[in-house]
């Protein structure tokens, strides 16, 4: 509530001081002229102004920082976030309340939640579950998918699209974008934007799809510029992103998932055909100058190997995907589902089978070897395997962590934890992740002050 009862407004985030007793009248002085009286009311009144134009933009500064915090639920309680912000409880509550005045975040001050320290309870903090989505899309050689995705990382709708993927980008992100806009219709909520991941290293700046080896499109399909053209002429306002699968996985996890906290994250993975890698570090995507970074795949892991897309052979995309699974087990796959589920299924469900077994072990090895080598050069903190990988590392995830350890310098110094993804469409909820970024950069810029 504001001085006279009323909730705050949209872009009121100045702090009020409490009030006092009126002061005794002081005795009486020398008298004072009615133009120094002025002059001093005058001086007082500007100097009020200035603090109070100091607190305003304080605290407009930190709601962006203070999204992000609730966003990825490190400041689940006001004292929380006052304290991670470093600003005083007043100006923390401020900030909450505009953020609720936006619709991004809920305060709930009723008693019994988290407490704040000592004291009465801290005001309980957490994403708005009715508020503005992103409209999330990846596509892969079996198809696509589309979603809704809040803040936090939540999937509030999704919808699978089962199709051949065509040789032509336009006609498929046309599919894709058909299908996000049916989703946002029903939902009736507002959208901040769009992203999209790729099965392909994403040239920046220019946003084209270098080597779609697994889809048929031409290499350097501008894919951003497809799919913001397409996410346009279907009315969705905000911008209209695109980025690398794995990349966006990886964001996904470190923001909500298996990597959080992790200072230099390294995420390997399966799609549904191949083998991708990506590198957070402290909190941020490292995609290299042209975002072409950690093209994991064509490590070589068995120099007389399987013939590679790449020209290459016995590239990890080739000996430790779905299908090279599917391959070393003696299954012929089937058209029925994709290669990936097909790859999980056998896995979860024939690993008694000899077959089946020794095939897992071929992979956790090849894959083990991939792992020693990017350990060695780029010393992460954490691993986190996602796809067919994860599934690999429940199978047999003390032989995994041997190889590792095995051949690179940090198996003789300690380690370094090897976990499996947290997250379901991680790629879909880092494609939003692109979508809410310049949400979460200014709040209020973005989405527009409201009375």
């Amino acid at each position: 509530m504001n001085g006279n009862g009323a909730p705050p407004r949209v872009g009121d985030v100045s702090t009020v001081s409490a009030t006092t007793p009126e002061a005794p009248a002081a005795s009486v002085s020398s008298p004072v002229s009615g133009a120094e009286a002025a002059s001093a009311a005058a001086s007082a009144s500007a100097a009020a102004s200035a603090s109070a134009r100091t607190r305003l933009e304080r605290g407009r500064g930190a709601l962006g920082p203070a999204l992000e915090l609730v966003h990825t639920g490190r400041a689940p309680t006001r004292a929380v976030l006052t304290a991670e912000l470093g600003v005083t409880r007043a100006t923390a509550g401020a900030v909450a309340a505009e953020l609720e005045a936006l619709g991004l975040i809920r305060v709930d001050s009723r008693p019994g939640g988290a407490g704040g320290g000592q004291g009465r309870p801290s005001h309980r903090l957490a994403v708005d579950e009715n508020g503005p989505v992103a409209l999330a899309a990846q596509v892969h050689p079996d198809g696509f998918r589309a979603a809704l995705v809040g803040l936090g990382g939540r999937i509030v709708a999704t919808a699978p699209g089962k199709v051949t993927v065509s040789a032509d980008p336009a006609q498929v992100l046309g599919a894709v974008v058909e299908a996000g806009a049916a989703l946002l219709a029903e939902s009736g909520r507002r959208c901040v934007g769009a992203g999209l991941a790729v099965p392909s290293a994403v040239a920046e700046p220019e946003g084209t799809a270098l080597n779609p080896l697994h889809l048929a499109w031409p290499a350097g399909s501008p894919v951003r510029a497809i799919f913001a053209e397409r996410v346009k002429a279907a009315g969705i306002d905000g911008p209209a992103l695109t980025g690398n699968d794995v990349n966006l996985a990886a964001l996904a996890e470190h923001r909500h998932g298996a990597g959080r906290s992790a200072q230099h994250l390294l995420c390997v993975a399966t799609g549904h055909r191949g083998v991708g890698g990506a590198l957070v570090l402290d909190g941020r995507l490292h995609s290299g100058s042209a975002g072409l970074a950690l093209e994991v795949g064509h490590l070589t892991v068995n120099p007389e190997g399987r013939p590679c897309h790449c020209g290459s052979r016995g590239c990890l995309d080739v000996e430790a995907d779905p299908l090279a699974f599917l391959t070393a087990a003696g299954r012929i796959p089937g058209p029925e589902v994709s290669l990936l589920q097909q790859a999980r299924d056998l896995l979860r469900t024939e690993y008694a089978d000899p077959g089946v077994r020794a095939a897992t072990e071929e992979l956790i090895d090849r894959l083990g070897l991939g792992l020693a080598g990017l350990v060695n050069i780029l010393n992460p903190d954490r691993i986190i395997l996602g796809g067919l990988h994860r599934e690999l590392l429940h199978a047999d995830p003390e032989r995994l962590r041997a190889v590792v350890a095995d051949r690179s310098l940090w198996g003789r110094s300690g380690g370094v934890p090897i976990l499996p993804c947290t997250l379901d469409h991680n790629s879909l909820v880092g494609a939003a992740e692109l979508a809410w970024q310049p949400v979460l950069d200014d709040p209020l810029g973005t989405l527009g002050a409201a009375a």
